[in-house]
């Protein structure tokens, strides 16, 4: 077969890995970087430059990376990615997990709470290992939880046997074609659901409830209200119907929004008949992830939360109202589309917002977007292009009693490499002080 392996990164290296398993295959390389970022193997054939990918007539399948989107490929061939392969392959039942914000948390959560229970779970999608590289070692008794992104789900053919929509707002509008497109993408996860499968979905949120109504198969829960026999929180415990689960202590993660998480995840673990016992310890057991109102340290009595992973408005706006203490946020980076307005209205509903400290090449926008929708909260464009300096800077206006929280709502390529690189330096600085 004639393969292109079109955009080589982290995900190219293993779908050129993968495919190149068969001698049989032809392979090719594609990109439009003229020297990829990841060192090309010995021997492979490239086709490489601008405009590459609407170039791939003659190829039998093209294998895209999940950021490449499938309508800027030209070709008479296949389109196909790694997800699309692993879901046909995969012997094992997956529980995806999609949305705006949360989904790695919930769905490491998920794998926590399987593994409580004794199962062999295979944690995979941008949170994980990369799905592919693990598809062979597989067992038709193990468990899989999917962390799934839009890019992901773009052109999925096939959807999960448990589907997890969480809370969706607008992101990565500078890539997707607008928001309908978003969510259109989303909604792969749950089109090709059949009559024995589950959507626990949203409750409030419109988008997720249009994705779960968007197929007549299957059973439909919600998650965080009585209803539907999902999961929902009262009188500090979590319960199911007029069952009671655990209690909410059992949640080692800060903020309402992880307690919706927990909501989710939990309904999607008694889905599968995972008894409560094994619930509450795979809560206890699970602490969080990097990046994700990550506690870094207390500092002359201020508090340090690392939160690099809110790339989108929605993120932040979990994050401040994850603290009650006077805040410094540190907000701003690259601009992805997204919109501000429920950003600005819940700043202005705290009335512990100390100063916003807004950086990075949408410092201006923000900082005018914000005051539109009347924000009248301290807010600081800060000129520093250093982590270093926006921490010195943010510690020399913390008293004893704040909480200083990176969590920019945006992208981090104008000044870091990536959200990883980002967190990684705000917490390695923290650290040194």
């Amino acid at each position: 077969m004639k393969i292109a392996i079109a955009g080589y990164g982290v995900e190219g290296e293993s779908n050129y890995r993968y495919w190149a398993k068969d001698p049989s295959n032809d392979i090719t390389i594609v990109d439009e970087q003229l020297v990829p970022k990841h060192p090309l193997p010995d021997g492979a054939k490239t086709l490489l430059g601008p405009g590459v990918f609407e170039k791939l007539d003659g190829f039998d399948l093209i294998v895209r990376t999940a950021g490449l989107a499938p309508y800027k490929i030209k070709t008479d061939g296949k389109i196909w990615s790694a997800t699309n392969e692993f879901f046909a392959k995969s012997p094992a039942q997956i529980i995806g997990v999609t949305g705006t914000k949360g989904k790695g948390t919930t769905t490491s959560m998920i794998a926590s709470i399987f593994e409580a229970a004794g199962k062999k779970v295979w944690l995979v999608g941008n949170i994980g290992i990369a799905a592919i590289d693990i598809l062979d070692q597989v067992q038709p008794d193990d468990i899989v939880a999917f962390e799934m992104s839009s890019f992901q789900l773009w052109d999925m053919e096939r959807s999960p046997h448990v589907a997890v929509v969480l809370l969706i707002e607008p992101d990565h509008l500078n890539v997707h074609e607008g928001m309908e497109d978003y969510v259109r993408a989303k909604g792969a996860i749950r089109r090709f659901q059949t009559d024995s499968d589950v959507c626990i979905y949203h409750p409030t949120n419109h988008f997720s409830d249009e994705i779960a109504h968007s197929s007549d198969q299957g059973i439909l829960r919600r998650y965080s209200i009585p209803d539907d026999g999902g999961v929902y929180i009262k009188e500090g415990s979590f319960w199911q119907g007029e069952q009671i689960i655990c209690s909410v202590d059992a949640l080692q993660l800060i903020g309402d929004h992880n307690k919706e998480n927990a909501c989710a995840a939990i309904t999607a673990a008694l889905t599968c008949g995972i008894p409560t016992e094994a619930i509450e310890q795979g809560l206890r057991n699970f602490k969080g992830l990097p990046h994700r109102t990550e506690f870094v340290r207390n500092l002359d009595g201020v508090d340090y939360y690392n939160d690099s992973f809110s790339s989108a408005p929605a993120a932040t706006v979990a994050a401040i109202r994850s603290f009650t203490q006077p805040e410094i946020v540190i907000l701003g980076g690259t601009d992805k589309g997204g919109e501000f307005n429920d950003l600005a209205q819940a700043i202005n509903e705290r009335h512990n917002i100390k100063e916003l400290v807004i950086i990075g090449e949408i410092k201006q926008k923000l900082r005018d977007e914000l005051a539109s929708y009347g924000v009248t909260a301290q807010m600081t464009i800060f000129e520093g292009k250093t982590m270093p300096e926006i921490v010195d800077y943010c510690r020399s206006r913390a008293e004893s009693g704040d909480v200083i929280v990176l969590s920019p709502g945006c992208a981090s390529f104008d000044m870091f490499r990536d959200f990883y690189d980002r967190g990684d330096q705000f917490r390695a600085y923290v650290q040194s002080l």
